[in-house]
């Protein structure tokens, strides 16, 4: 398996064949957030089979990106999401939807994937009606694969995402507060452990920022990813943590 992180919680992740694209946000602005760090994602990154979106907030369902997605891509998104795919973008794109909810299971090409549950707000927000359920992603391979979108610790993880090979959790944030519904250092680690992944690759920290804030809590940028990497090491040091960069790859072996 290879994955590549583009930044925030973008990345591809490619095995037997098959490429799947995580929330995927392919330009330079997220309305007042910007990219601070690394290029925009190259061409290659809206190459895939299908998109898995966790959750409707604008800096994982990017509608601006979605033009950017190879146009026969299937776009995996949570129950109710088609909704406002219809309203912003038309039927060219909602028509390409697969809505499901936790537990839901999918085939994309040789790859099995299971909607597994999120604690994070699904509500699109600020100044819209449309919700849906956040939602993470089991995908079922050697390796096998978390991706958790956005979410906070929560008693059933380890029964619905575990036990995997790599987990790609979320560190950190996009500005100088981290709200509910969000994994810190610490709790990812501890997420990690839950979900039992020998490999860890932390996201969703060190990439965008709100425009004029940049010496705002500058310790909340890139130091989570050190921070988990630290906290990893307490809470099981037999986990690999890899610390990407923009555009970086890394091969897992099953």
């Amino acid at each position: 398996m290879r994955v590549t992180w583009w930044g925030h919680a973008t990345t591809t992740i490619e095995a037997n064949g098959t490429r799947l694209l995580t929330d995927p946000v392919l330009t330079s602005r997220i309305a007042h957030l910007r990219r601070r760090r690394g290029p925009n994602p190259s061409p290659e990154a809206g190459r895939c089979d299908a998109v898995l979106v966790s959750h409707l907030h604008a800096d994982h369902l990017h509608l601006t990106s979605l033009p950017m997605v190879a146009p026969d891509a299937a776009l995996v998104v949570p129950r109710g999401a088609a909704k406002l795919i219809h309203a912003d973008s038309g039927p060219a794109y909602s028509d390409r939807c697969i809505e499901v909810a936790p537990g839901n299971q999918i085939k994309i090409g040789s790859l099995e994937i299971t909607a597994v549950t999120a604690h994070h707000d699904g509500r699109r927000l600020p100044w819209s009606s449309y919700s849906a359920q956040a939602v993470g992603y089991r995908i079922d391979s050697s390796p096998s694969v978390w991706f958790a979108g956005d979410t906070d610790l929560y008693d059933g993880l380890a029964a619905e995402a575990g036990q995997v090979d790599l987990a790609l959790v979320p560190v950190g944030g996009w500005g100088p507060s981290l709200g509910p519904g969000h994994l810190d250092p610490v709790r990812a680690a501890e997420a990690v452990r839950r979900v039992g992944a020998s490999t860890a690759v932390p996201v969703h920290f060190g990439t965008f920022w709100p425009i004029g804030f940049d010496w705002v809590k500058p310790e909340l940028f890139l130091p989570p990813g050190d921070r988990f990497r630290a906290a990893m090491a307490e809470v099981d040091p037999a986990v690999k943590v890899k610390l990407l960069v923009p555009g970086e790859s890394l091969e897992v072996s099953g």
